[in-house]
């Protein structure tokens, strides 16, 4: 093998690490935020998105990509969110072709009470994660100075 190869396999192994890491996040949260609050992880990370913008409201495609969803995999899940009353579409004034998905007082208020469920479900994953060796450097390389 040639040192080309070498990084590629280096590259490989650092990708098949994030994505067991990630796997293991993502299942925890969603066990969690499931049986908790009856809302999946992508439905979490919507109402979080939505809930960081100023005047709380984000264009279809920005919600898109925040949310790591196709357009209609995001159409679908704010038909819903919608449905669920948790956020409402709204019509751009500047682009009629442009929706604006915003978040509901009752999107507010669980989010709010999900958020310590999410909080603590990560927190139990990433502590669960540094126990594996394999995982435990990724783990640390994550952990947020102060």
């Amino acid at each position: 093998m040639g040192i080309s190869d070498d990084a590629v396999l280096v590259r490989a192994q650092g990708w098949r690490t994030l994505a067991a890491l990630h796997g293991m996040i993502e299942a925890q949260l969603g066990r969690a935020l499931e049986a908790e609050h009856e809302l999946s992880v992508v439905e979490y990370t919507v109402l979080d998105a939505l809930s960081r913008q100023d005047g709380w409201h984000m264009r279809m495609q920005q919600l898109a990509r925040a949310a790591a969803l196709s357009s209609s995999a995001t159409t679908r899940l704010v038909t819903r969110l919608e449905d669920r009353g948790l956020l409402t579409r709204i019509l751009c004034a500047d682009d009629r072709r442009g929706i604006y998905t915003e978040l509901t007082p009752a999107g507010v208020a669980l989010l709010e009470a999900s958020t310590p469920t999410h909080d603590r479900a990560l927190h139990e994953a990433l502590e669960s994660a540094a126990e594996v060796p394999e995982l435990a450097d990724l783990v640390e390389a994550l952990q947020v100075r102060s």
